[in-house]
């Protein structure tokens, strides 16, 4: 149980944290940080593999594949609008 709460803690904290941050972030900066994200995010994305593919427990299980889903859904938005963003600054 001690687990859990330290766990929680560390989210709830993380996720005030980030949100602040983000926050905080000028718009001209947010795509080009957003691009650099991604390999974050690819990181993201391998941890989930591994905490899916581990079989714990069914609870673990689903968790990573839900992170899976998430995380594969921040890669593939990131790189939509890394590419808008470069597209806009292709000549015509």
């Amino acid at each position: 149980m001690e687990n859990l709460v330290a766990a929680l803690t560390v989210f709830v904290l993380a996720v005030f944290v980030g949100f602040e941050i983000i926050t905080k972030i000028p718009p001209t900066l947010h795509t080009p940080l957003m691009s650099g994200s991604n390999a974050i995010s690819g990181v993201t994305l391998i941890g989930a593999l591994l905490s899916a593919g581990a079989q714990h427990t069914e609870l673990t299980t689903w968790l990573g594949f839900i992170a899976v889903v998430f995380a594969t859904v921040n890669v593939v938005g990131g790189f939509m609008v890394t590419n808008r963003m470069l597209s806009m600054f292709r000549r015509k």
